[in-house]
Protein backbone atom coordinates (compact mmCIF):
# COMPACT_ATOMS: atom_id res chain seq x y z
CA UNK A 1 0.00 0.00 0.00
CA UNK A 2 1.60 2.95 -1.17
CA UNK A 3 1.14 6.38 -1.36
CA UNK A 4 4.20 7.58 -2.98
CA UNK A 5 2.10 8.21 -6.19
CA UNK A 6 0.21 10.59 -4.60
CA UNK A 7 3.00 13.64 -3.54
CA UNK A 8 1.74 14.32 -0.28
CA UNK A 9 2.86 17.66 0.99
CA UNK A 10 1.36 20.55 2.93
CA UNK A 11 -1.80 21.21 0.05
CA UNK A 12 -3.26 18.04 1.65
CA UNK A 13 -5.90 17.91 4.38
CA UNK A 14 -6.58 14.68 6.51
CA UNK A 15 -10.26 14.47 8.04
CA UNK A 16 -10.31 12.47 10.85
CA UNK A 17 -13.20 10.61 12.25
CA UNK A 18 -13.10 10.69 16.12
CA UNK A 19 -15.05 7.77 18.12
CA UNK A 20 -13.27 4.50 16.84
CA UNK A 21 -10.14 6.43 15.32
CA UNK A 22 -8.29 8.83 17.71
CA UNK A 23 -10.85 7.55 20.86
CA UNK A 24 -12.14 4.29 22.22
CA UNK A 25 -15.52 3.67 20.92
CA UNK A 26 -18.24 2.75 24.12
CA UNK A 27 -20.13 0.12 22.30
CA UNK A 28 -23.62 0.97 22.45
CA UNK A 29 -23.35 4.37 23.70
CA UNK A 30 -21.43 7.91 23.41
CA UNK A 31 -18.62 9.62 25.04
CA UNK A 32 -20.58 12.21 26.99
CA UNK A 33 -17.98 13.51 28.96
CA UNK A 34 -14.31 13.95 29.37
CA UNK A 35 -13.92 11.42 31.48
CA UNK A 36 -15.16 9.34 29.42
CA UNK A 37 -13.00 10.04 26.64
CA UNK A 38 -9.58 7.72 26.21
CA UNK A 39 -7.23 8.36 23.37
CA UNK A 40 -6.84 4.87 21.31
CA UNK A 41 -2.83 3.69 21.54
CA UNK A 42 -0.82 5.45 19.20
CA UNK A 43 -2.85 8.62 18.72
CA UNK A 44 -0.81 10.98 20.06
CA UNK A 45 2.57 10.14 17.86
CA UNK A 46 0.21 8.96 14.45
CA UNK A 47 -0.92 12.67 14.89
CA UNK A 48 2.14 14.38 15.30
CA UNK A 49 3.45 12.21 12.24
CA UNK A 50 0.78 13.58 10.32
CA UNK A 51 1.37 17.73 11.28
CA UNK A 52 4.39 16.76 8.97
CA UNK A 53 3.40 15.78 6.11
CA UNK A 54 -0.29 17.32 5.87
CA UNK A 55 -1.30 21.16 5.77
CA UNK A 56 -4.03 20.34 8.10
CA UNK A 57 -5.88 17.99 10.29
CA UNK A 58 -9.58 18.41 10.77
CA UNK A 59 -11.91 16.57 12.72
CA UNK A 60 -15.50 15.47 11.74
CA UNK A 61 -17.61 13.56 13.59
CA UNK A 62 -21.33 13.03 13.59
CA UNK A 63 -22.52 13.30 17.43
CA UNK A 64 -26.21 12.95 17.96
CA UNK A 65 -25.50 12.35 21.71
CA UNK A 66 -26.25 15.62 21.72
CA UNK A 67 -29.55 15.29 19.74
CA UNK A 68 -30.79 12.45 21.53
CA UNK A 69 -30.58 14.90 25.19
CA UNK A 70 -27.86 12.50 26.29
CA UNK A 71 -25.10 15.13 27.01
CA UNK A 72 -25.33 18.89 26.30
CA UNK A 73 -23.23 20.73 23.66
CA UNK A 74 -21.02 22.17 26.23
CA UNK A 75 -20.48 18.81 27.63
CA UNK A 76 -19.36 18.23 23.59
CA UNK A 77 -17.00 21.60 24.04
CA UNK A 78 -15.26 20.23 27.12
CA UNK A 79 -14.95 16.76 25.73
CA UNK A 80 -13.56 18.53 22.36
CA UNK A 81 -11.42 20.86 24.72
CA UNK A 82 -9.91 17.99 26.01
CA UNK A 83 -9.03 16.40 23.20
CA UNK A 84 -7.18 18.99 21.77
CA UNK A 85 -5.59 19.59 24.72
CA UNK A 86 -4.10 15.71 25.37
CA UNK A 87 -2.87 15.80 21.50
CA UNK A 88 -1.24 19.59 21.83
CA UNK A 89 0.30 18.35 25.83
CA UNK A 90 2.03 15.15 23.61
CA UNK A 91 3.38 17.73 20.82
CA UNK A 92 0.45 17.10 18.36
CA UNK A 93 -1.96 19.61 16.71
CA UNK A 94 -5.67 19.30 15.04
CA UNK A 95 -6.30 22.59 13.71
CA UNK A 96 -10.13 22.24 13.89
CA UNK A 97 -12.76 19.50 14.79
CA UNK A 98 -16.83 19.81 13.18
CA UNK A 99 -19.17 17.97 14.84
CA UNK A 100 -23.40 17.33 13.89
CA UNK A 101 -24.68 17.08 16.79
CA UNK A 102 -28.30 16.47 15.03
CA UNK A 103 -30.28 12.94 14.94
CA UNK A 104 -29.80 10.84 11.89
CA UNK A 105 -32.93 10.74 11.24
CA UNK A 106 -33.10 14.30 10.27
CA UNK A 107 -31.35 13.94 7.23
CA UNK A 108 -28.80 17.22 8.04
CA UNK A 109 -26.28 18.13 5.38
CA UNK A 110 -23.94 18.06 8.23
CA UNK A 111 -24.36 14.36 9.39
CA UNK A 112 -22.05 12.30 7.40
CA UNK A 113 -21.86 11.20 5.05
CA UNK A 114 -23.18 14.55 3.55
CA UNK A 115 -20.68 17.16 2.87
CA UNK A 116 -21.68 19.50 5.16
CA UNK A 117 -18.88 19.39 8.05
CA UNK A 118 -16.52 19.49 5.15
CA UNK A 119 -17.41 22.85 3.15
CA UNK A 120 -18.03 24.03 6.74
CA UNK A 121 -13.75 22.70 7.08
CA UNK A 122 -13.45 24.87 3.25
CA UNK A 123 -15.22 27.77 4.28
CA UNK A 124 -12.72 27.97 7.40
CA UNK A 125 -9.39 26.70 5.31
CA UNK A 126 -10.37 28.07 1.72
CA UNK A 127 -6.97 26.32 0.70
CA UNK A 128 -8.78 22.92 1.07
CA UNK A 129 -8.95 21.11 -2.38
CA UNK A 130 -11.03 17.96 -1.82
CA UNK A 131 -9.48 15.92 -4.23
CA UNK A 132 -6.01 16.64 -1.98
CA UNK A 133 -8.00 15.34 0.85
CA UNK A 134 -7.79 11.81 3.02
CA UNK A 135 -10.48 10.45 5.03
CA UNK A 136 -9.94 8.25 7.29
CA UNK A 137 -12.77 6.68 9.61
CA UNK A 138 -14.20 3.59 11.67
CA UNK A 139 -17.30 3.49 9.71
CA UNK A 140 -19.44 2.92 6.23
CA UNK A 141 -20.26 6.80 6.82
CA UNK A 142 -16.90 7.62 6.91
CA UNK A 143 -16.26 6.14 3.30
CA UNK A 144 -19.17 7.08 1.98
CA UNK A 145 -18.34 10.61 3.26
CA UNK A 146 -14.95 10.57 1.44
CA UNK A 147 -16.14 9.36 -1.81
CA UNK A 148 -19.00 11.83 -1.87
CA UNK A 149 -16.22 14.69 -1.87
CA UNK A 150 -14.00 12.89 -3.94
CA UNK A 151 -11.34 12.44 -1.40
CA UNK A 152 -9.24 9.09 -0.56
CA UNK A 153 -10.32 7.12 1.64
CA UNK A 154 -8.69 5.22 4.87
CA UNK A 155 -10.73 2.50 6.79
CA UNK A 156 -9.45 2.90 10.28
CA UNK A 157 -10.67 -0.67 11.70
CA UNK A 158 -9.38 -4.16 13.31
CA UNK A 159 -11.62 -5.74 10.61
CA UNK A 160 -11.94 -5.29 7.03
CA UNK A 161 -15.98 -5.99 6.45
CA UNK A 162 -16.69 -2.58 5.17
CA UNK A 163 -13.50 -3.01 2.54
CA UNK A 164 -14.84 -6.23 1.19
CA UNK A 165 -18.86 -5.74 1.29
CA UNK A 166 -17.55 -1.96 -0.17
CA UNK A 167 -14.57 -2.41 -2.28
CA UNK A 168 -15.51 0.48 -4.05
CA UNK A 169 -15.54 3.26 -1.24
CA UNK A 170 -12.18 2.33 0.45
CA UNK A 171 -9.09 2.64 -0.95
CA UNK A 172 -6.74 1.88 2.28
CA UNK A 173 -7.52 0.07 5.77
CA UNK A 174 -5.16 0.16 8.17
CA UNK A 175 -5.90 -1.96 12.07
CA UNK A 176 -4.99 1.40 13.72
CA UNK A 177 -3.96 5.25 13.09
CA UNK A 178 -0.30 4.77 13.98
CA UNK A 179 -0.19 2.40 11.04
CA UNK A 180 -1.76 4.20 8.55
CA UNK A 181 0.71 7.60 9.82
CA UNK A 182 4.09 5.25 9.33
CA UNK A 183 3.06 3.93 6.01
CA UNK A 184 2.43 7.68 5.03
CA UNK A 185 5.91 8.80 6.84
CA UNK A 186 7.92 5.74 5.50
CA UNK A 187 6.31 6.28 1.70
CA UNK A 188 7.15 9.91 1.88
CA UNK A 189 10.89 9.20 2.92
CA UNK A 190 11.33 7.09 -0.31
CA UNK A 191 10.28 9.63 -2.56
Amino acid sequence: MSFRNLNIDKSWTLFLDRDGVINRRLPGDYVKNHKEFELLGGVTEAIKIFNEYFGRVIVVSNQQGVGKGLMSSGDLEKIDLHMHNLIQEAGGRLDKAFYAPMLHTEKNIMRKPGAGMALAARKTFPEINFKRCFMAGDTLSDMQFGKNLKMKTVLINETNRIAIKYPFLVDYHFTDLYTFAKQIAETSLKK
